[in-house]
């Protein structure tokens, strides 16, 4: 009797072995199970992950160039724009002092030729007043002639016939004055005009061309700042895809080995199982069709 109870807890024991030995076996199944898709999960998200980055590093990458071109091309616009109000303001320079020059030369124009009328009507009235005066000497000598024979060999003093034409040349000098003076007066008249316009018509251009600057340069300066932002943002991404780029390796070295020879060591287990539960079952003495029967997950 003692033997046979000997044996008997001996049976027990291995049965129980057997048992812990399947339970093990199926925890293990359980847990790489759980490995598996752990991996096939973090794999997947790292791949998402990455996609996802790697196309918001080719947006990034666009805008930056798209930034940069803007930047450029604000740079350029702002430095012609400011070129051609340099060039505006040198030509209302150069205008004012052709302005200048033309307002002296009319000064002097007019101050010549009013200084030649003042002297031409001057002769003038001097030769009017000597010609009135011979005239009337003329009169007063014809009525003392009439009055008392001159003697032989005294003519009688006449005008000269040459003051007529003297004193017509004089006076066409005067009008010919006038007229250079009164154009000289139209011309200055419509210079200034031409000037003032000139001036007012330029000053609206230096005006609205210095507004765009303004505007522009504005613009540029948001595109500088967006332009930094979105620097910093590919800085991000760039790291965050290395560090994705790091955590795949990682997955890698740590999932590879499970998901190659998953079906193949889950195989391996479960054949393990299922021999261990034919052991147990022959010391249970179990029937054959029992024994047959395909290995389930737990030990049942």
């Amino acid at each position: 009797a003692l033997a046979e109870r000997a044996e008997l807890d001996a049976f027990t024991r291995v049965k129980q072995a057997i048992d812990d030995m399947v339970a093990e076996l199926l925890q293990e199944k359980a847990e790489e199970i759980k490995h598996k898709d752990a991996c096939v999960d973090e794999l997947h998200t790292n791949q998402v992950g990455t996609q996802r980055k790697e196309h918001e590093k080719k947006d990034l990458v666009q805008k930056i160039e798209g930034l940069e071109r803007t930047v450029t091309e604000l740079t350029e616009v702002i430095g012609a724009l400011e070129t051609d109000v340099t060039e505006m303001k040198e030509q209302l320079k150069l205008a004012g002092e052709d302005r200048d020059k033309e307002q002296l030369e009319f000064q002097t124009v007019v101050t010549d030729q009013r200084e030649t009328q003042a002297l031409v009507k001057s002769a003038l009235k001097v030769l009017a007043d000597v010609y009135n005066k011979t005239h009337a000497a003329a009169l007063v000598q014809k009525q003392e002639h009439a009055a008392s024979p001159q003697p032989a060999g005294f003519k009688s003093y006449k005008k000269n016939v040459l003051s007529a034409s003297v004193m017509s040349m004089l006076e066409e000098i005067i009008i010919k004055a006038k007229a250079l003076e009164t154009q000289a007066m139209q011309s200055e008249e419509k210079a200034k005009f031409a000037y003032e316009d000139f001036v007012q018509e330029t000053n609206i251009a230096i005006e609205a061309k210095n507004d765009d600057i303004v505007e522009k340069t504005r613009a540029k300066a948001k595109a500088d700042e967006e332009l930094v932002e979105t620097r910093e943002a590919q800085e991000t991404v760039v790291l965050e895809l290395d560090q994705l780029s790091n955590y795949n390796v990682q997955l890698h070295q740590g999932c590879d080995y499970i998901l190659k020879n998953f079906e193949m060591r889950q195989a391996a287990r479960d054949e393990e199982v299922k021999a261990l539960k034919e052991a147990k079952a022959f010391l249970s003495g179990a029937k054959l069709e029992e024994l047959l029967q395909p290995p389930a997950d737990d030990d049942g």
